[in-house]
């Protein structure tokens, strides 16, 4: 099956917000590839490493707070 990555990556950050905890940081439960995809975005930090959490970039941040918005909030 054909998946649209540009579609998918943009349904993953806010998810990745709905996690959000210590006002920049999001549990990184995601497929690897995903979160690579976003790090070379922009959106995150590195996700490579033992620590169980990402770090938004600012950008990111408000990118996937937009998403948010647009996509769950009534």
């Amino acid at each position: 099956m054909a998946v649209n990555k540009e579609e998918f990556d943009d349904a993953a950050l806010p998810l990745l917000y709905l996690t959000l905890h210590n006002g920049y940081r999001a549990w990184k439960g995601f497929d690897w590839e995903v979160l690579g995809r976003l790090h070379h975005k922009g959106m995150i930090d590195d996700p490579v490493g033992k620590v169980k959490s990402v770090v938004f970039t600012e950008e990111g941040l408000e990118r996937a707070k937009r998403l948010f918005k647009e996509l769950f909030e009534e």
